[in-house]
């Protein structure tokens, strides 16, 4: 097997393993950086929920107080402000969810689902959790959940949940009394959730992915071909001239050519070398011939 072709298979081997360690790193860290910007999004939806939350019980309640005597308005609970702003942001954005997910809720669309109600109860059995997230699949696509426990902080949140005695009766004229009740102090008694989706910030991943891969086997042909160009012109094409004169001395055609090099190299200091074998060889031809 000629040289070149040696020396092919192996550099060949290098860029594949080369190329798949490449290719398994660039994919974990495009997914991670997909994955982060989505938990990023999340959070920010998060935050703005509770942003809301805060701005109605802090600004929109204390302004509505005398008219809550006589009419409930849902409009200054906390959790309902926050879920129609989502709602309003969904009109544009179908795929984002936020909900305030309630084991029992006084809002019936509140009531949690059965896969948010396990999530609740893991927080439940473990208070001092400040979130979770996961990815599910669901009929608009992949979504990556994040949720965070709601806990009853605040003797206020009590004054409607803790009995129906206690209950304001305009609320109970608007939801009835069979649900929402029997709350406790620093129980928690549901969570929020936001929902993203991970279509597009996977889908760029993978066309990074891609364009990157893409790249990344351009350099590596290219790489191939320069070593290829350089080791034909440096080492292989040097040796060729070098084995051939080398030939034809052997078989006594000491007219073949002349070891000549003009590099101080490897085969330059080789080529010196077989000219100076030669040089040796053609005086003890001509010794012997004259004896």
């Amino acid at each position: 097997m000629k040289l070149i072709w040696k020396f092919n298979i192996v550099l060949v081997g290098i860029c594949v393993l080369g190329f798949a360690v490449a290719a398994l790193v660039a994919h974990l860290v495009l997914h991670a950086n997909a994955k982060d910007e989505i938990l990023r999004t999340a959070r920010l939806m998060m935050e703005a929920a509770g942003a809301t939350r805060d701005y109605t019980n802090t600004q929109i309640k204390p302004l509505l107080e005398t008219q809550l005597k006589y009419t409930f308005l849902p409009q200054t609970v906390p959790a309902f402000a926050a879920t129609e702003q989502f709602n309003e942001l969904r009109k544009k954005h179908a795929d984002f969810i936020y909900k305030e997910a309630t084991l029992n809720p006084t809002n019936p669309r509140d009531r949690a689902s059965d896969w948010e109600a396990d999530i609740i109860n893991q927080f439940r059995a473990s208070p001092a959790t400040p979130e979770s997230y996961g990815e599910r699949d669901t009929p608009t696509g992949r979504t990556l959940f994040l949720a965070r426990p709601l806990q009853i902080k605040s003797q206020a949140c009590l004054e409607c949940h803790s009995t129906v005695d206690a209950a304001p009766k305009t609320m109970l004229d608007l939801y009835g009394n069979a649900n929402g009740f029997g709350w406790k102090m620093n129980e928690i008694i549901g969570m929020q959730v936001v929902s993203v989706p991970t279509a597009v910030p996977v889908a760029r991943a993978n066309q990074a992915f891609r364009a990157l891969m893409l790249m990344l086997g351009i350099v590596f042909l290219m790489m191939i071909v320069l070593l290829n160009v350089m080791l034909y012109s440096i080492v292989v094409k040097r040796v060729t001239r070098l084995s051939k004169i080398a030939e034809q001395v052997s078989l006594g055609n000491m007219e073949a050519g002349e070891f000549r090099s003009r590099n101080k190299d490897e085969i330059g200091v080789l080529t010196d070398a077989l000219a100076r074998m030669k040089t040796s060889l053609v005086q003890a031809m001509n010794m012997l011939e004259e004896k």
